[in-house]
């Protein structure tokens, strides 16, 4: 059984194959009988790991009292390409998430449980497909669980889209002026949780709330999956508990101990500055610097990296998995990427180049459809900032020699027809 105060949590019983239905019932047995899971959810203090850390109750209390055919979706996309921890999680213990998906179906009185995980990770699919099938074999009451397989891209994970995708198969975001708001499946009201946030549930609705409170901060309670890439002894996703110094998850890692920054929460987080990497991993304790836990990617860049032309790399492969639905999207991101290729390449281009940088930032941020260019303006000033340096060296027609290698430390797939930089 596990211990309360004791870590792994959701990584429990890891083994080379995932647990089984019987091994995980076996393995999570309840201490308490948890009466109330409502109740229990809203003291827990939850809040959703998918990057918006937006609270797990608000979503039960808003999809609770509609009517009509309600779902829970189980968010396993994990468009992120730096993050790993929704396949890990489905990987090692399919059945906590399940539980959770079951645990939110039975709060809002949803009929059915939607799993959604990438085709292009058919490992994946096949564990949650035999968990599926366990689950059906055991009991054929509650909501039915179906699982799904879209195409695997970066939006195609945003809530909206996923549904959307669900809807019609297009894996198109929709326009969402006010939050929170209510999706839809047809006229079915629709509650989405990626699946690291359905796992917690799943504990919660075992254990309580004064168990998953018992590791955290008081604001940001329970442990947290973290995917840790970049310049690491090998690019692995550790179970943490929240506050725990971001330096203590990097030395966990095999880490760079004196990196030149460290990126949280993926390519639409921002930069942490090698001198702020003893701040507790918590969404309070970031706040003050501008940056939050998010999507749990933290990307080490060493000291012999170019951070400019790792920022290049990264809008330029963002601009190109939008859904282009609107200007910002399908022609802002690609002007952002051009005029940091302009800065990388260095001379009196890139000093207007930065300037154009600063102006296009500003129109676009807080006017596309999704959230989804908002996340690349604020991955373009933070890189802006923490590489001042760098860019001054750039625009003084020195580009540095790390930004003409071929080895790069931030994880992004090669576009269709990858062009190498033309030096001049």
């Amino acid at each position: 059984m596990i211990e309360p105060r004791t870590l792994p949590r959701l990584f429990a019983g890891a083994g080379k194959r995932p647990l089984s239905l019987a091994d995980h019932e076996q393995l999570y047995k309840p201490t308490d009988n948890v009466a109330n899971l409502i109740n229990e959810l809203d003291a827990s203090g939850l809040v959703g790991r998918g990057g918006a850390a937006f609270p797990t109750i608000r979503k039960v209390q808003l999809l609770r009292h509609q009517r009509g055919h309600k779902y829970v979706v189980v968010n396993g996309m994990e468009g992120e390409p730096a993050a790993h921890k929704d396949n890990r999680l489905l990987s090692i213990n399919p059945h906590l998430v399940l539980d959770g998906a079951e645990m939110l179906a039975s709060m809002i009185g949803a009929s059915r449980i939607a799993i959604c995980v990438a085709r292009d990770n058919p490992t994946v699919v096949n564990h949650v497909e035999r968990a599926i099938h366990e689950r059906a074999r055991r009991n054929l009451r509650g909501p039915g669980i179906d699982l799904h397989t879209p195409p695997w891209r970066y939006v195609a994970g945003e809530e909206s889209a996923l549904v959307h995708w669900l809807d019609d198969h297009e894996s198109l975001p929709q326009y969402r002026p006010d939050r929170p708001h209510i999706l839809r499946i047809g006229r079915g009201p629709t509650l989405v949780d990626n699946a690291e946030t359905c796992a917690n549930v799943g504990l919660i609705g075992r254990y309580g709330a004064e168990w998953f409170r018992s590791l955290g901060t008081p604001r940001h309670p329970g442990s947290v999956v973290v995917s840790v890439t970049g310049a690491v002894a090998r690019p692995q996703v550790l179970e943490v508990n929240l506050g725990s110094p971001i330096s203590s998850i990097l030395a966990t890692a095999g880490a760079d101990p004196q990196p030149q920054a460290v990126l949280l929460g993926g390519y639409g987080g921002a930069w942490l500055r090698a001198d702020q990497i003893g701040t507790p991993y918590c969404n309070e304790a970031l706040a003050p610097l501008s940056l939050s836990v998010g999507s749990g990617v933290v990307a080490v860049l060493p000291r012999q990296a170019c951070g400019v032309a790792e920022a290049h790399r990264v809008v330029r492969w963002m601009a190109h998995e939008s859904a282009r639905q609107c200007g910002p999207c399908a022609f802002g991101l690609p002007a952002l990427a051009e005029d940091l290729l302009t800065v990388v390449r260095g001379g009196r281009d890139g000093v207007a180049a930065i300037a154009r940088l600063g102006d296009r930032c500003s129109v676009i941020d807080g006017r596309g459809a999704c959230r989804h260019p908002d996340g690349v303006v604020r991955f373009v000033r933070s890189s802006i900032d923490v590489f001042s340096a760098d860019i001054d060296n750039h625009l003084r027609g020195a580009p540095c020699a790390a930004a003409r290698s071929s080895h790069h430390f931030l994880t992004v797939p090669a576009l269709e027809h990858e062009e190498e930089l033309i030096w001049e």
